[in-house]
């Protein structure tokens, strides 16, 4: 049922560089922002290597948000390899990831949300979008599937609910609204995993 994931293309050690530079100055200063040039200059390469490696900046930041993920898919998975047997604190250990994953990796808050926004409407063809989108479904998906083995009356529902908390606390990170977002999302969670 869980959104099939793109298989990440592997890379040489000038497109890993460029990856990596990449990846650090878009989700510090934004996509827009950030040019070609400063890019390669980071990465310590020439702008024929970047397009060499990655064709076009659209697809540089595609590759970043697939990566980012493809981190903090593993961070999930081993979150869950914690908690093994299926029940609410299965479904409560996404929210345990989120909290162990923020502070260091999203203090600006979801990646694929800050893209997603910086690109804009009117741009319904970028690339960026089908993959912020697969992100989500994916989480949603999840959730779904955890809830599922925790036997809830309706699955769907409720993986909703954990989505809308999970989405509203990456979202209160990154405005810096008020402090410890995913653990007060955990808190209503699990207090609603308790009325199943």
């Amino acid at each position: 049922m869980t959104q099939p994931v793109p298989e990440l293309v592997p890379l040489t050690p000038g497109g890993r560089r460029v990856l990596d530079a990449a990846s650090k100055l878009f989700y510090e200063r934004g996509i827009h922002a950030v040019g070609v040039d400063t890019i390669a200059e980071a990465a310590g390469v020439t702008k024929k290597t970047l397009y060499d490696r990655f064709g076009s900046k659209e697809a540089l930041v595609v590759s970043y948000l697939q990566h980012r993920d493809a981190r903090w898919r593993d961070h999930v998975a081993s979150e869950l390899a914690r908690v093994p047997e299926p029940g609410p604190e299965r479904v409560l250990a996404i929210f345990d990831a989120a909290i162990s994953w923020s502070d260091e990796n999203s203090p600006k808050g979801c990646s694929a949300i800050n893209a997603r926004a910086e690109i804009g409407e009117g741009n319904d063809d970028h690339p960026v979008f089908p993959e912020v989108s697969r992100q989500k479904i994916w989480l949603l998906d999840v959730f779904e599937e955890l809830c599922a083995e925790a036997r809830v009356r309706d699955p769907r529902a409720t993986a909703q609910a954990m989505m809308l908390l999970y989405e509203g606390a990456i979202v209160t990170v990154g405005m810096a609204t008020f402090a410890e977002p995913f653990a007060i999302a955990r808190t209503w969670a699990a207090a609603l995993l308790a009325q199943d």
